[in-house]
C-alpha cells in the first residue's frame, strides 16, 4: 500500500516537470520579424514645361553632373541656357508665341528629349519634345469644342513588303452615325524623319480637319497615313533602299495593301473624282510622283516644300499637258522662302507653266518646317473634292 502511493506521488511529479518544460513562460516575449527598413521620400515631381497664362513658359532639367545645359527651341533662332541651382535643377524661363513647337535640350554636347515632357514627336529616330501653346483665338491645329472625328489605328500583313506594318486611319465626325455616306479618300503622307503617326501626334492634321469640317470650310473625309519608309534602317544600310527601290515599294504597298484595307474596311467612294494625294517633303515627292503617275487613280495632288516628281513620271505630264488638265483636277504646291528646296520646286513650277499643266503654286514665308506645314494642309484641305469652279480658281 505504501509502495504504491509512493509510485503515484513519482508519476504525478514527473507529469509536472513535462508541463512545465513545454509551457512557455508567461513572461516571454513572442519572437517577431525584423522591421521592414523605411521608405525613402519619393522626389518631387520634375514640371517641364510649365506654361502660365502670359505664355511664359519655364523648361527643367534635374541633373547633378551636367557642366552645361542649353534649350534649343523651334521658336527662337538661338538656344537660351539653363541656370543650376543647389540640388542640380537646371532651368530657364522665355516667353514663347502660340504655335506647336519642337525643342530638345543639349546636355554637356549631347541632344536630348525632356525627360518630363511625355509629348515626344514620333520620329524614326525621336529626338525632340513638344510644347503646344493654344491661341486666344484657336488655329485650326489647336484642340476646338466641336464634333470631332476618329483616328483608328490598323497593323496588318503587308503583301507588298512581306512583314507587319501600321497604318493610321481618320473617320470625319458622325461617321459612325451613318451606314449610308461613301466619303472622299485622301492618302497624307509624312516627312523622312517621321513616321505614320506624325500627322496626327505632332500635325494635328485630326483637329485641323475637325475644326474645317465643323467651319463648312473642308468636306468631310477619309484619311489615310501609311508609313513612308518601306524598308528597315538595317535594308537602307545595305542598300536595298537606294534609287528607286523606296519609291516602287511604296507605290506598291499604297496600293496593295493600304487602299485595298481602307476600301474593305471603312465606306470611301471609289471614283477618281473623289481621291487625292498629298504630303510633305519625303511625302510630296512620293505624292508627286505617285498620283501624277497615276492619274487614273489621284484626281487631286498636293506637295508641302517635296521634291519634286521623278524624271520619266514629270516628262510624262509635261508632254501631254491636255490629258493632264484633263484628268487633275487639283495641283497644289507651296514651299517656304528660306525652305531649302525651294530652287527645285521653282525649276518643276517653271516646266509646268512652261509646258501650260494646270496647278497652284503657293510660295510662303518660313522654312522647312512643320508650322509651314501646318498651315499648308489648313490651306489644301478646302480646295479638295470641291466642285470644279471652286477648284479651279487660283487662291
Amino acid at each position: 500500500m505504501k509502495t504504491s502511493s509512493r509510485l503515484l506521488a513519482l508519476l504525478f511529479a514527473s507529469a509536472l516537470s513535462v508541463i512545465a518544460q513545454n509551457t512557455p513562460s508567461a513572461v516571454s516575449a513572442p519572437t517577431l520579424p525584423p522591421a521592414a527598413p523605411a521608405t525613402a521620400p519619393r522626389p518631387p515631381l520634375l514640371v517641364s514645361p510649365e506654361v502660365t497664362a502670359d505664355r511664359s513658359v519655364t523648361f527643367r532639367f534635374k541633373s547633378a553632373n551636367a557642366k552645361a545645359v542649353t534649350l534649343r527651341g523651334q521658336w527662337a533662332k538661338d538656344p537660351l541656357a539653363l541656370t543650376r541651382s543647389d540640388d542640380g535643377l537646371w532651368s530657364v524661363a522665355t516667353t514663347v508665341a502660340p504655335g506647336v513647337w519642337e525643342y530638345s535640350f543639349t546636355m554637356d554636347g549631347i541632344s536630348i528629349i525632356d525627360p518630363a515632357n511625355p509629348a515626344i514627336k514620333p520620329m524614326r529616330e525621336p529626338r525632340t519634345s513638344i510644347l503646344h501653346i493654344p491661341d486666344a483665338s484657336p488655329a485650326p491645329w489647336d484642340f476646338q469644342d466641336v464634333p470631332h472625328g476618329t483616328v483608328h489605328q490598323h497593323t496588318y500583313l503587308s503583301k507588298a513588303l512581306g512583314r507587319p506594318r501600321e497604318v493610321w486611319i481618320y473617320t470625319p465626325p458622325g461617321y459612325e452615325k451613318s451606314a449610308s455616306t461613301n466619303y472622299p479618300l485622301l492618302v497624307l503622307q509624312h516627312g523622312s524623319g517621321d513616321n505614320q503617326q506624325t500627322w496626327v501626334a505632332h500635325g494635328h492634321a485630326h483637329w485641323i480637319l475637325d475644326s474645317l469640317i465643323a467651319a463648312g470650310k473642308a468636306r468631310p473625309m477619309v484619311v489615310v497615313m501609311l508609313d513612308g519608309h518601306p524598308f528597315t534602317p538595317t535594308g537602307m544600310r545595305d542598300g536595298a533602299g537606294r534609287g528607286s527601290a523606296p519609291m516602287d515599294a511604296f507605290r506598291r504597298e499604297l496600293f496593295e495593301d493600304a487602299i485595298p484595307l481602307v476600301e474593305a474596311t471603312y465606306r470611301v467612294e471609289a471614283d477618281v473624282s473623289q481621291r487625292g494625294i498629298v504630303g510633305l517633303s519625303m511625302g510630296g515627292g512620293q505624292s508627286l510622283t505617285v498620283g501624277l503617275g497615276h492619274l487614273n487613280r489621284f484626281a487631286w495632288i498636293g506637295s508641302f516644300s517635296g521634291v519634286p516628281p521623278e524624271e520619266a513620271v514629270a516628262q510624262t505630264v509635261l508632254a501631254d499637258a491636255a490629258n493632264t488638265n484633263a484628268k487633275l483636277r487639283l495641283l497644289w504646291i507651296g514651299c517656304g522662302a528660306d525652305d531649302f528646296l525651294l530652287k527645285r520646286n521653282e525649276e518643276f513650277v517653271g516646266k509646268l507653266k512652261a509646258a501650260g499643266v494646270n496647278h497652284e503654286w503657293h510660295r510662303t514665308a518660313g522654312n522647312h518646317s512643320w508650322p509651314v506645314w501646318r498651315g499648308y494642309l489648313a490651306d489644301f484641305l478646302p480646295r479638295v473634292f470641291q466642285p470644279a469652279s471652286v477648284a479651279a480658281s487660283p487662291k
